[in-house]
């Protein structure tokens, strides 16, 4: 069925691509004839270009588990409340990119900041090749700004890693042993009513093997999430796996380099100018607001071309 969709998807933009060209030489046509239509070629153009930077994102992913929903997992680096507050804003920008893709989302873990923002949060991003698109952002990412939470006004500099792992579904196997993993229980700490707060409904699962910890508290009840966490753990036991065949893939590596200077992949500055650069590609924006409101695409894109020119070299 999922294949079946896919080539559903395939010939409809076909179609409208046909379609859509049509309507261009239409136009040119009557502006030829003098017709004012200046306007609608215009509208018709971006429109259609567009719809081009989608399919030429698509063709640059060709990995096995590209088309996959993802797990996003979001950590501050040092520096204290800075850094939870910078940490809230990526996933902030990630749920945003989600909504204006139109995947769906769901908050698995959530530890909110002693004062601001969150010490870590997990999230799952269902829809067509959610995991493809978000490994673009697996890494640190470092932001530049006057400090909100300094009396002084000074400039400070914050960190934040991005983990990004497959979703895996039933047709792939991942066994996970009872000897191999603890599974504890506790209190959920954030907001979600009495019930939540009351009882040990969220789940801990430490792998004592690959030292892989995962945590779930978003449900009402414990075995939803033992249940949840469990997906969770056997998707980043099937990406730990990938990674151990990818002997030249720098995706896990960025993740696990130091959350501090000189290690990240994409830096923010607010203060003293305006810019985002992406330090893999070279790609950079202006607007960073419009970034930070979830306008990824430009830098997901850029990095997808670089990696398939890496694999052609």
């Amino acid at each position: 069925m999922r294949e079946r969709k896919r080539l559903e998807d395939a010939i409809a933009i076909d179609g409208e691509l046909a379609r859509r060209s049509d309507d261009i030489v239409a136009y040119f046509e009557l502006a030829h004839e003098g017709e004012t239509v200046e306007s609608e070629i215009e509208r018709e153009l971006t429109s259609l270009r567009t719809v081009i930077d989608k399919l030429e994102t698509e063709t640059l992913l060709s990995g096995e588990s590209d088309r996959l929903n993802a797990i996003v997992t979001i950590h501050p680096g040092a520096g204290g409340t800075e850094s939870q507050d910078w940490a809230e804003m990526l996933m902030r920008m990630y749920l945003r990119w989600c909504e204006r893709k139109g995947f769906e989302t769901v908050l698995n873990d959530h530890q909110p900041g002693e004062e601001a923002g969150i010490k870590s949060a997990t999230f799952s991003v269902s829809g067509e090749f959610a995991y493809g698109l978000l490994t673009s952002e697996i890494g640190v990412h470092r932001l530049v700004r006057i400090s909100p939470f300094d009396q002084a006004q000074r400039r400070h500099t914050s960190f934040a890693s991005v983990y990004v792992s497959p979703e895996i579904d039933d047709s792939i196997d991942i066994v996970v042993k009872p000897e191999e993993i603890r599974i504890d229980t506790f209190r959920s700490g954030g907001k979600g009513g009495q019930h939540v707060n009351t009882t040990d409904s969220a789940v801990r699962i430490t792998h004592f093997t690959t030292g892989i910890v995962v945590s779930c508290q978003n449900e009402r009840s414990q075995h939803k999430n033992r249940e949840r966490a469990f997906k969770i753990l056997r998707s980043k036991l099937y990406e730990f796996e990938l990674e151990k065949k990818r002997a030249v893939s720098r995706a896990v590596e960025d993740s696990k380099l130091e959350i501090d200077f000189g290690s990240q992949i994409r830096s923010y500055v607010l203060q003293p100018y305006q810019m985002i650069k992406d330090h893999r590609t070279k790609y950079e924006v202006g607007d960073v607001d419009r970034v930070l409101d979830g306008d990824l695409d430009g830098f997901i894109r850029a990095y997808l071309q670089m990696r398939r020119a890496e694999q052609k070299s």
